[in-house]
């Protein structure tokens, strides 16, 4: 593919509804980088969330610009590195590996193993809440390190991503630039939400579970539609939403009554 590094043509609607459906990818694609990030950047204070977000997402523009700036090093990332044997199958085709399949699988095995044990975590209710709360606040750059990690696996299949789509740089720079824009923007409400309710908490590392599995099935050359797994989200946390709405319209009833009941005892 022939990757050009010049200043496109901005008076051809082409270039405009590739920059658009480009921007409109990385968004989606970073959806589950922001929920990592929320998810991650929660277990600190309060007064350093905002600031934790901020950096990861600067950081994965940053890492994401520097390897488009690096777009045929990226690419040949897809060059076999490795090769695994057919184990089960001795007439099969040997697999090969590539650095993005090691990096992919790598990541995947992360976040499943993050995932889990953050799960695991938040199942502990007989954990004294000081302690919790002592533990949540340890380490900023624990943090920080854990968000570059993700940033680094997402980025790469974000990158190599776009490289299917158009062949200018700029028009992918100008996509990263604006799809961190937009996540940056909405970062906060989307963490907020996500703190304030634990079930949305545990849909969103469930989800990020099975996020971990679709890169492993990438780095082993299985193709599983994301758009499918997207569906899945969007219905789930429809259906979460729902659940919301009836358990705080419950709450309602339950206060009326309550307050009905006491001026009743007055």
């Amino acid at each position: 593919m022939n990757l050009l590094l010049v200043l496109p043509d901005f008076s051809d609607p082409g270039v405009w509804i590739s920059l658009v459906t480009l921007c409109f990818l990385e968004v989606v694609l970073g959806i589950d980088n922001v929920i990592f990030i929320s998810i991650v950047a929660g277990k600190l204070p309060e007064s350093q969330q905002a600031k934790a977000r901020n950096i990861g997402l600067s950081l994965a523009m940053v890492f994401r610009v520097c390897l488009l700036l690096t777009i045929n090093w990226i690419i040949g990332l897809k060059d076999p590195v490795v090769t695994i044997p057919a184990i089960f199958d001795k007439t099969a085709e040997p697999m090969a590996l590539s650095w993005k399949d090691v990096i992919l699988l790598a990541g995947g095995i992360f976040l499943i193993a993050k995932s889990t044990m953050e799960i695991h975590h938040k199942l502990q209710l007989d954990e004294p809440e000081e302690t919790a709360a002592a533990k949540a606040g340890a380490g900023f750059m624990a943090v920080i390190i854990q968000i570059v990690l993700v940033d680094a696996v997402f980025s790469f299949d974000s990158i190599l991503t776009a490289v299917g789509l158009v062949e200018n740089v700029i028009i992918m720079i100008i996509a990263v630039l604006v799809s961190i824009g937009i996540m940056m923007l909405f970062s906060g409400p989307v963490m907020r939400v996500i703190n304030s309710q634990p079930t949305l908490q545990m849909l969103a590392l469930s989800f990020l579970v099975v996020i971990g599995v679709v890169l492993i099935a990438d780095a082993f050359h299985q193709e599983i539609s994301k758009s499918i797994i997207y569906s899945c989200l969007a219905f789930s946390l429809a259906v979460e939403m729902l659940n919301i709405q009836l358990r705080k319209r419950k709450q309602n009833i339950h206060l009326r009554d309550a307050d009905r009941a006491e001026k009743m005892n007055e």
